[in-house]
């Protein structure tokens, strides 16, 4: 239980936040946040991705009235679904027309008072760290009723744009190594990505599903983390690490890609079954908390380079897959069921390994019945006609800009 002193002071603390800090480096989704009555705008991602300051940010473009209502601040520690009436009778008395909460996840059945809000009109907008709960609970009592968007840790463009850099391989190669997590670019010491990723293993985690193994999650989660564009199996993950089940070991994967702390890359079947029981390639969240948690990613630029273009396709596509049968392709992008594009990631071509990269496009690009196919590189940019088909190489600085 909060008072309604405490809530008060928390409130006006929190606005004068609003008002008084500066809104950072502009996120490139900002223009394509909308909020409709009668549904919450949702926005999810990995903790410390900049969530609020891309509500503060969209707040500060509406005319409306408002206030962001941060759940992380310790003085709301303990806050019920019923102090939300507490709340109720400052916003009755404030008038505000847009309530936005951050982090609404830690309040028990705190969709209970969102659908009620959404009865009476109220737009709202909210945010939370962990994609399942949010899903979950919109689900059950919120079915229909909302747009949801993700935000991820910085993107290329807004790596230059924070720095002021010029987009070229020297850039891309700092953003290779550091990431994108703005608190971290802004001060620099790598304790903040190690308490990172603490705080998501144990708070977003551990205690949230009562895990008392903390080190087998937490080992199980730097494993995966330090193995980027490697193939697993759950099978093999309980072998390795000891886990009583599959079911086991796929609770604990389950839960890390809740968080957002990794990806799982199913391989391309028409088949739903296969796809399910086929091995699966894992991908970080960002490549400079990898770098910092394991020291096997930051020896390999190859696969930091493929993780950075998994992460710009995995923001503009949700169906994304690997292909492998003589031969492997790294992405199948997937629109409406449909491949449309293969793609072969390589740090750099040499005539050592163009027939590798070639031979996996082709029967990809031959298999799916796809026409467009491409190689990403570091820093080269050419066209290969394989006969049959057309593949260009394009510089990974040049398009992970989308120039």
């Amino acid at each position: 239980m909060i008072l309604k002193e405490t809530l008060v002071e928390v409130l006006d603390h929190q606005i004068g936040l609003l008002r008084d800090q500066p809104l950072g480096t502009i996120r490139e989704c900002l223009n394509e946040l909308k909020i409709y009555d009668a549904f919450v705008l949702a926005i999810s991602g990995v903790r410390r991705c900049g969530k609020s300051t891309l509500v503060k940010q969209w707040l500060n473009t509406r005319k409306e009235s408002h206030i962001l209502l941060n759940f992380e601040d310790p003085r709301l520690s303990g806050f019920m679904l019923e102090d939300f009436a507490k709340l109720d009778d400052l916003v009755t008395k404030q008038t505000w027309e847009i309530l936005a909460f951050d982090e609404i996840q830690h309040v028990p059945g705190w969709e209970k008072y969102i659908r009620s809000k959404l009865e009476e009109k109220q737009k709202i907008i909210i945010t939370g760290s962990n994609a399942s709960l949010l899903s979950r609970e919109f689900g059950t009592r919120l079915t229909g009723r909302h747009i949801t968007k993700e935000l991820f840790p910085f993107s290329f463009s807004e790596f230059l744009q924070f720095f002021g850099l010029q987009q070229n391989a020297d850039s891309l190669k700092q953003y290779m190594d550091r990431g994108g997590f703005p608190e971290y670019l802004k001060i620099g010491e790598e304790e903040i990505l190690f308490r990172l990723m603490d705080d998501i293993i144990y708070r977003d985690i551990a205690v949230r599903y009562g895990i008392r193994q903390h080190q087998l999650l937490r080992k199980l989660a730097v494993f995966m983390i330090s193995n980027i564009g490697k193939l697993y199996s759950l099978n093999n993950l309980r072998k390795v690490f000891g886990f009583g089940s599959v079911r086991s070991v796929a609770d604990y994967v389950s839960w890390l890609e809740d968080s957002y702390l990794i990806f799982s890359l199913p391989k391309f079947s028409y088949s739903i079954k296969k796809q399910i029981v086929n091995p699966r390639k894992v991908y970080c969240i960002d490549n400079g908390l990898a770098h910092v948690n394991s020291l096997s990613v930051s020896r390999d630029a190859g696969r930091k380079l493929e993780n950075l273009v998994y992460l710009y396709l995995r923001r503009k596509h949700m169906e994304l897959f690997y292909f492998a049968e003589k031969h492997e392709c790294d992405f199948i992008i997937v629109e409406k069921g449909q491949p449309i594009t293969a793609m072969q990631v390589c740090y750099h071509l040499t005539q050592d390994n163009l027939d590798r990269e070639l031979k996996g496009l082709e029967e990809a690009m031959t298999e799916l019945k796809i026409n467009h196919g491409e190689i990403i590189t570091y820093d080269q940019e050419d066209t290969f006609n394989t006969g049959v088909h057309e593949v260009r190489v394009i510089p990974a600085w040049k398009y992970l800009t989308n120039s």
